[in-house]
């Protein structure tokens, strides 16, 4: 269970959302009931109503199947990968840099990272989000607003109940700019840049994302 005592709503809305875009192993699987009542607890708001229509699906959805429409979606499809700055940065070089960022910010904030977890690893960006202090985890989070839509956008085209989970993210972190919307659309247009330095790739797909967003 979450304790929400003396947390804002948007930081509780962030800690769900990281569990739910977790894979869903058996420890997620057996406490889909009481995050779905925790959703039920959230003040009422656009991001709870969106997040109570993944629910809807997901408590219930068979373990076997929900595995495996995890996998078809964020691993096996390059465009819904949750690897945030390989939207911006493909396989390039500064991408080390990103993650080295990140990476030293989490160990500031005293966020541990599971063995061989990349900090770009949407749950753990949200996981900061919710625990840094002085609002810097939604920083970090609105300077990938762009990927964020990507791969909202993304989500919405496979037309997955996954796509409400990304829909309260971004709206918990409040209206998005002109420039992050216009960035989307050049990364969708463009696909990510690639300059292979030993990075392990995201996906086995190799479509590219489709160019339109839907917000």
């Amino acid at each position: 269970m979450i304790n929400r005592s003396h947390r804002p709503r948007a930081a509780t809305t962030l800690k769900l959302c990281s569990l739910f875009l977790q894979y869903p192993d058996a420890e997620i699987v057996a406490a889909r009931k009481d995050l779905s009542a925790e959703v039920a607890r959230l003040s009422r708001s656009p991001a709870a109503a969106t997040l109570a229509r993944f629910c809807a699906w997901w408590t219930d959805e068979d373990p076997l199947a929900l595995e495996q429409h995890y996998v078809e979606t964020f691993d096996l499809d390059r465009r819904c990968g949750l690897y945030v700055t390989f939207y911006t940065d493909g396989d390039k070089r500064q991408r080390g840099a990103a993650l080295l960022r990140l990476k030293r910010l989490y160990r500031a904030a005293g966020l541990p990272l599971a063995d061989g977890e990349l900090p770009d690893f949407l749950p753990a960006m949200l996981e900061f989000a919710m625990a840094a202090p002085d609002g810097q985890g939604a920083i970090v989070l609105r300077e990938h607003r762009p990927a964020l839509e990507l791969l909202r956008t993304s989500l919405h085209d496979r037309s997955t109940p996954y796509a409400h989970v990304l829909d309260a993210v971004c709206l918990a972190l409040g209206k998005t700019t002109g420039a992050a919307r216009t960035t989307a659309r050049q990364l969708a247009a463009a696909g990510p840049p690639f300059e292979l330095v030993g990075l392990q790739p995201f996906g086995a797909s190799s479509e590219t994302p489709t160019t339109e967003a839907t917000w």
